[in-house]
């Protein structure tokens, strides 16, 4: 192995930092170029097309959360088989990741087509714009196989320790994103359905970029046609884990799915505002989440490697590194959020809401922090399920209790954004109670510590 790259020796936080840093451009870029699409709508067609795309994003967030958790699977199993040096685990796991993502691409294209409709009209999005956003949603999910492919190929990429590649495919896909929803939409006058184009064929390139990588590396993690044949034990171990890590990140979606639904009752304005405002906020959310997978591939490998003090280590190291990277983003945006609002829509009105949606979302990240970093805790050491639990109660449950039972009586968009920071603050204090009474690290290091001594 490349010793520039082993995650289970010499020190951490300056590995920890340099890994990170790929994964936050990755994000943030990505982030931008999908506001690039609110943006160039917003300015050139309009609010109501504004509108139209942001009312897409938490469906499109519930769909691709849930096969992101799957390609987390892969990360977990890779990484483990890295930490152990088992060339042949890593071949298997790399291999039937490509067959994950490609199977689960094409049953959301079919599920996307079918039912862009009527998810779209249960989400209460007002008929001005119901058309644009039927439309945005059936060429995007006509791009599903490739999206979740370039997802599942940079897990492969970074469980190996490489963050790099993935961020070079997405600076080159994502500057052809610009272009095209310029072109498209000012030259071609397109609408909604340019900037989509536009998306599609942006993830098209980025994930054949990787491909043409994987086939043509001479590391563990190499692609050959020959070699995709699928592997139950495998496809077992990346599910178990993947899964409820999937899960947890749609039950996320799907309650703000459902808190979209309060937002589109509200109006086009508010609609708007609560979309530019989204995919600002998102910037600060992939930051937190990068140390969260870093958190997850370095306590993947240290596990394998069976360093526990190591993983615990890790722990501790990312989460101060994630409060110092996160809260600065935070404050710089809280700062400088009227003038960013203010590139998205011009409207006074549309830049007042958009910013208290910012001032709320953040006061909530001071403990979401702690339930990132402690759900990749846990999922390094393989276990999903916990914080998949522990989100289905306090994300979902509360976030749906507080819509309806609740927003009926104060229907303020200030009502809507209280339950952010009491839904995540909930989560953060459980994670961190979980991790506390289950000490994973402890518990495996006695239980490696008892087989030595029976040997």
């Amino acid at each position: 192995m490349n010793k520039k790259r082993d995650m289970t020796q010499g020190s951490l936080a300056d590995k920890i930092l340099l890994y990170t840093i790929p994964i936050i451009c990755t994000s943030v870029l990505q982030q931008l170029f999908n506001a690039a699409d609110i943006a160039v709508v917003g300015q050139f067609v309009g609010k109501e097309a504004m509108a139209a795309v942001g009312s897409n994003s938490s469906i499109i967030s519930l769909i691709i959360n849930l096969f992101v958790g799957i390609a987390l699977g892969s990360n977990v199993v890779i990484a483990h088989a890295t930490g152990m040096r088992d060339g042949k685990a890593i071949e298997k796991a790399v291999h039937n990741s490509i067959l994950l993502a490609l199977t689960g691409g094409v049953i959301a294209l079919l599920v996307g087509e079918l039912l862009a409709g009527p998810i779209l009209h249960l989400t209460g999005v007002p008929a001005e714009v119901f058309d644009m956003a039927v439309l945005y949603l059936r060429i995007y999910c006509l791009g599903m196989p490739v999206i979740l492919l370039y997802n599942f190929e940079s897990a492969i990429f970074r469980a190996h320790g490489d963050t790099r590649t993935p961020l070079l495919a997405l600076i080159f896909a994502g500057v052809i994103n610009v272009g095209l929803n310029l072109f498209l939409v000012v030259v071609l006058g397109r609408t909604v359905d340019g900037v989509a184009i536009a998306t599609v064929t942006s993830n098209l390139i980025s994930s054949m970029f990787l491909l043409w990588k994987l086939t043509h590396t001479d590391k563990d993690i190499r692609v050959q046609l020959r070699l995709l044949k699928p592997d139950k034990i495998m496809i077992s171990n990346i599910l178990r884990i993947g899964v409820p890590a999937g899960i947890q990140g749609s039950l996320f979606s799907f309650a703000n799915v459902i808190v979209q639904s309060a937002v589109n009752s509200l109006g086009p304005t508010v609609m708007a505002a609560s979309s530019a405002a989204l995919n600002i906020e998102a910037i600060a959310y992939f930051v937190m989440n990068s140390f969260s997978q870093a958190c997850t591939t370095f306590v993947g490998q240290n596990h394998g490697a069976g360093k526990f003090d190591r993983c615990r280590r890790v722990f501790k190291i990312s989460l101060g590194l994630d409060a110092l990277f996160t809260g600065s983003v935070c404050v710089l945006i809280l700062i400088f959020g009227h003038q960013i609002l203010g590139i998205f829509n011009s409207d006074p009105e549309v830049i007042r809401v958009g910013y208290m949606r910012l001032a709320f979302i953040f006061f909530a990240y001071i403990l979401s922090m702690v339930q990132e970093v402690g759900s990749g805790y846990l999922r390094g050491f393989g276990m999903s399920l916990v914080p998949a639990l522990v989100a289905l109660v306090c994300i979902c449950g509360l976030r749906l209790f507080w819509i309806f039972a609740i927003f009926p009586h104060w229907p303020t968009f200030r009502t809507i954004m209280l339950i952010y920071p009491i839904s995540l603050w909930t989560t953060g204090i459980i994670i961190l109670l979980m991790i506390l009474i289950i000490r994973p690290s402890r518990k495996m290091e006695a239980s490696v510590s008892k087989m030595n001594q029976a040997v």
